[in-house]
């Protein structure tokens, strides 16, 4: 029997420009993490497709859903095992373990850009959970003095509140570190994956990202 063959729009824009959207700030923000002003703008990119992407995930296409392509551990787990043995089976959309990769990236770079903003807020009062982005001058001027003020007459207190600080900033720091390469582990497990599957089913995974489209038969589900 005869399999077929056709060429399926399965991509949208959004998705296949906010992949590569995704791809470029992401490393651009880890590459630049000693430029802040790079780092930032790369950072609120990212932080600006996510909430799109989610939202796209229960309104956008068929392919583009979370329901087409979120399944079950023990389904995830068939996959993979199937894919070692090589004999996958075909998906137009994501397959299993590429859509349980999707999940767990979007939830790791949204934890990632939410404590980013919290450490930027800490360490520079900056950013959209900054304390007061726009203090006028007299209330800069009446906190410089009651500081002083306060550290002339209370200096532990003060020292205790500037230690206090330092802890906030480093434990944001870390928990964004932490993120950040959790990331990045994912980034690289996602890319042997896409390496894997495209050798194996013999699909061109990476050029249905850049066009759209995928060359299916009737072995696809």
């Amino acid at each position: 029997m005869t399999n077929t063959q056709k060429t399926l729009k399965v991509w949208d824009p959004l998705i296949r420009i906010g992949h590569w959207t995704l791809v470029t700030a992401f490393f651009t923000a880890y590459l630049t993490e000693d430029e802040l002003t790079f780092h930032v703008w790369a950072g609120y990119v990212v932080a600006a497709y996510l909430p799109l992407r989610i939202l796209w995930g229960f309104t956008g296409g068929k392919y583009a859903k979370f329901s087409s392509f979120v399944y079950s551990p023990a389904r995830i787990i068939a996959y993979l095992q199937n894919l070692l043995n090589r004999t996958p089976q075909h998906y137009i959309g994501h397959n299993p373990a590429g859509g349980a990769m999707v999940i767990a990236l979007l939830v790791c770079l949204t934890a990632t850009t939410l404590t980013g903003m919290k450490l930027y807020a800490v360490a520079d009062n900056k950013g959209p959970f900054a304390l007061s982005a726009n203090p006028d001058a007299s209330q800069i001027q009446s906190t410089a003095l009651v500081s002083v003020a306060q550290a002339e007459n209370n200096t532990p207190k003060a020292a205790e509140s500037a230690a206090i600080d330092k802890q906030a900033e480093n434990f944001w720091k870390e928990l964004h570190e932490l993120f950040t390469n959790l990331t990045l582990l994912l980034v690289f497990l996602h890319i042997s994956g896409v390496a894997v599957s495209s050798y194996i089913d013999k699909e061109k995974l990476v050029k249905a990202m850049l066009t759209g489209n995928k060359d299916i038969d009737d072995t696809y589900q």
